[in-house]
This record gives C-alpha cells, sequence and structure tokens, in this order.
C-alpha cells in the first residue's frame, strides 16, 4: 500500500487525509498538539493510520522517496514546519503545501527545498471540509516531475466532472496562485449574490420562502452552481418560528486571499474591480458600529422603486448573470497576465474544466469557459466569445436598469455596479484619460503621446 504523511489535522487537513486514506493509501498523520492527533484517531483509528509523535517520528515512519502533505495555516506556520522537518529529509523527497499561501512564498520555499535536493508542490485546495473529505478541487504547482508523481493520488482523491477535478498547473508559485485567484472570484460571486438578495428583499419586498422559491428555481438555469444552491437552502433555515438568516450579524469576515488577489492585480496592471469592490464590500460590513451611527445622520436622497416580484426577480437574475461573466473573465484576465509575467503556460481552458467540480466557485457556466478557451487558447477575453459575450450583451438593459434602481434607491450595489462600468469602460473605444494624461503633463511634465502624430510630447501650459 502506498504510504503519504500529513501534518496538520484541522478540519480540513483531517478530512483530507481520510479521503486519501478512503482511496487506497496509509497516512502516518501528525499535529503540533498531540491531543488532537490522539482525537483523530480516537475518532477514525479503524482505518489504515499511524501516529507520528514528532516530525523526526514522521520522517522515520515514511520509506524514502516520502510525500509529506502539509496542511497548516499559511504564513508562518509553514516556514516552521520546514526549517525543522527539511534537515531530516532525503534527495527526492516531496513536501507538498496544501494550504491557502501566497504564492510568493511558496516560489521561495520551493527554492529553498531545492537546494536541499528536496521537491517542494504549493497545491490549491478548494471545497471547504466537505469538498476536502468528498472530492476537492486540486491546484498542484511546482516542479513537474515531483507534481507528476503525486497526480495520480490527487486525480483519485479529486471531485470527478467530466474526469479528475485537477491537473498539474505549471511550475513554482502558480498552483496557489490560481487557487488565490479562484478565492478572488469567489469573493466577486459570493458579493453579486449578496447584492442580488438585497435588492430582491429591500425593493420587492420578497419574504425568505420566496427568496428560497427564487434561488432554487434559478438554480435550475444558467445561474446553477453550488454557490447559489447553497444560498436557497440557507433561506429555509429556522431556528423555532426565526430564520437564521435574519438573526446572523451583517459583517463578513475574511483571511485574505481576496486581498492577496486585488493588491496583485494592481502589481500587474490588471483591471478587477467587481473582485476588488467584493474585497472592499467586507471592509465596508465590517464597520458595523459606524455604519449604524451613520445610518442616523447621513440622508440617503434615494427614490421609492416598485417593480412587481416576478419583473423585479428576473431583472436581478439577468443582472446577475451578466455581472458573474464580467466577474469571471476578469479573474481569467488576470491569470492570463500572471501566466506571461511568470511564463507559466497556464492552460486556461483546463482551469475552467478541474473547477467544474469540488470546489467553491463550481458552476454551470464554467463549461462555456472551459470551451471557449479550447476553441481559441489566444482568446484575447472572455468577451471576445461569441456565445458569453452574447449572453452577457443581452441581459445588459436589465444589469442597467437594476444598477439605477439601485443608486436610485439608495441600496449599496458596489459589484453589480463595477461589473457594469468594467464592461462599459473595456467596450469604449474612447475613454476620458486624454484629460488625465494632460493634468499629469501640467502638473508633473509626465508628457503624453498625440492622435495626430507619432512621438511623446510635453507643453508648457501655463
Amino acid at each position: 500500500m502506498e504510504q503519504v504523511a500529513l501534518i496538520g489535522l484541522g478540519v480540513m487537513g483531517a478530512s483530507l487525509v481520510r479521503n486519501i486514506e478512503r482511496n487506497g493509501y496509509s497516512a502516518v498523520v501528525y499535529n503540533r498538539t498531540a491531543s488532537v492527533t490522539d482525537k483523530f484517531l480516537q475518532d477514525y483509528g479503524s482505518g489504515n493510520f499511524t501516529k507520528a509523535e514528532s516530525l523526526e517520528d514522521v520522517v522515520h515512519k515514511l520509506k524514502a522517496p516520502r510525500t509529506i502533505i502539509l496542511m497548516v495555516p499559511a504564513g508562518a506556520p509553514v516556514d516552521d514546519v520546514l526549517d525543522n522537518i527539511l534537515p531530516l529529509l532525503s534527495k527526492g523527497d516531496i513536501v507538498v503545501d496544501g494550504g491557502n499561501s501566497y504564492f510568493k512564498d511558496t516560489i521561495i520555499r520551493e527554492k529553498r527545498c531545492k537546494e536541499k535536493g528536496v521537491c517542494f508542490v504549493g497545491m490549491g485546495v478548494s471545497g471547504g471540509e466537505e469538498g476536502a473529505l468528498l472530492g476537492p478541487s486540486i491546484m498542484p504547482g511546482g516542479e513537474k516531475e515531483a507534481c507528476m508523481k503525486i497526480l495520480p493520488m490527487l486525480e483519485k482523491i479529486s471531485a470527478k466532472v467530466d474526469g479528475p477535478c485537477t491537473a498539474y498547473i505549471g511550475k513554482d508559485g502558480s498552483g496557489h496562485f490560481v487557487k488565490m485567484v479562484h478565492n478572488g472570484i469567489e469573493y466577486g460571486d459570493m458579493q453579486l449574490i449578496a447584492e442580488g438578495y438585497d435588492l430582491l428583499k429591500r425593493i420587492g419586498g420578497f419574504t425568505n420562502e420566496e427568496l428560497q422559491k427564487t434561488f432554487s428555481e434559478w438554480n435550475k438555469g444558467v445561474l446553477s452552481s453550488f454557490l447559489i444552491e447553497i444560498t436557497a437552502k440557507i433561506f429555509e433555515k429556522r431556528e423555532g418560528n426565526d430564520y437564521l438568516v435574519d438573526k446572523i450579524v451583517d459583517s463578513a469576515g475574511q483571511k485574505g486571499t481576496g486581498r492577496w488577489t486585488a493588491s496583485l492585480a494592481l502589481e500587474l496592471g490588471i483591471p478587477i474591480p467587481t473582485l476588488a469592490s467584493a474585497v472592499d464590500a467586507r471592509g465596508l460590513s465590517s464597520r458595523k458600529s459606524e455604519r449604524v451611527d451613520a445610518s442616523k445622520i447621513l440622508s440617503p436622497g434615494a427614490q421609492k422603486q416598485s417593480f412587481d416580484k416576478k419583473t423585479l426577480a428576473q431583472k436581478v437574475h439577468d443582472a446577475l448573470y451578466a455581472a458573474k461573466i464580467l466577474t469571471y473573465a476578469q479573474g481569467w484576465d488576470l491569470m492570463k497576465a500572471a501566466s506571461l509575467e511568470w511564463s507559466w503556460d497556464l492552460n486556461l481552458s483546463e482551469l475552467a474544466r478541474i473547477w467544474k467540480g469540488g470546489c467553491i466557485i463550481r458552476a454551470q457556466f464554467l463549461d462555456r469557459i472551459e470551451k471557449a478557451y479550447k476553441n481559441n487558447p489566444s482568446l484575447p477575453h472572455l468577451l471576445y466569445d461569441p456565445s458569453l459575450r452574447e449572453d452577457v450583451v443581452s441581459r445588459l438593459p436589465n444589469l442597467r436598469e437594476i444598477v439605477s434602481a439601485s443608486a436610485l434607491s439608495g441600496i449599496p450595489a458596489l459589484s453589480l455596479s463595477t461589473a457594469l462600468g468594467y464592461y462599459d469602460s473595456y467596450r469604449s473605444s474612447v475613454l476620458p484619460q486624454n484629460l488625465t494624461q494632460a493634468q499629469r503633463d501640467f502638473f508633473g511634465a509626465h508628457t503624453y503621446q498625440r492622435l495626430d502624430k507619432e512621438g511623446v510630447f510635453h507643453t508648457e501650459w501655463s
């Protein structure tokens, strides 16, 4: 029986190693807190698990070449494990970081391990606790030979939609990078859904029962996705006579991957306004006490909007779908730019395929993205695909109306608004940045180019 080790028996680590063992592998398990390991073995000790008492014991109980998976929090904990285990390893051993590490840290760690003859794989894992146990989407990046050695195991434990939801992503930090962008898209998708919910509730007066029926119906069509599915389920959860969703404080947390995505996009000069606005929306939501105070002194200056419920539901549906396509387009644009920047040669079609199952953003229309890049691997942008472009264009009137209604009502719709603004900016052959460049030249002599002649120019404006 093939053997692996897993270090870090938190929710994700415990679920993933059970998945690995269920698929025909024996596993050495270790957690820094011994009681966590003991509890795991107490609950699942009937499987092919062996307890390790220390990192030295982990290495001792594995046959070389070893495969050791780290499922520890990103940042210093990963480096702490590496500091202690790297001197114990042999040439050809493979260390796999399955956490949400920042991809530039992964690049540094891979180089460090390579100096010792040890292979380091940065592996994105998406799907939460249930996905880790039953089949996640898995994104391994690093030295190709090492990734291909562990790929048979990853194919067995991953979700299955048109094949295993895993594939070799590319060299060094590419696996963790695409997982980061996955999470950035996830932020955008979740925020769009939240804004749609808010508009249905505040403009349309939808009850939780009506919201549940609406989202369940939406999940049967083009919006079919994991996030729409669980949203419908959330609206039916009760505690006694009360709906649970109405008891939850409207302050959203975040672990950093969304911020990393927005920051990296700024670094590369790639606009992802809908993904970035979703990060901003969570930040604003966290200022709960300030918002409560502000609501008492700041007038909305709003106009009541009126729609019948059926009409409003259709308009929000169309706005949500158009904005969803534009959000995913921004994510793919960022991955394309990063692939060029770091020479990763990312397969943009394959990324859509492995995200069709297991992961949080799994959605029916990912099949369309897969086919778009398969038909044209050098597609400049998702909106250049005729089918997806038509999906957006045909729903634009409703997206415009919903964004207008939200603005007139004084109901925030940061991500829906930025999705529309992104579309209108991208389709415009002329933008007002000629004035911006003139201003830059006026106060900073930054120069400018002209439409009527070649060259670089500077003007003494005053």
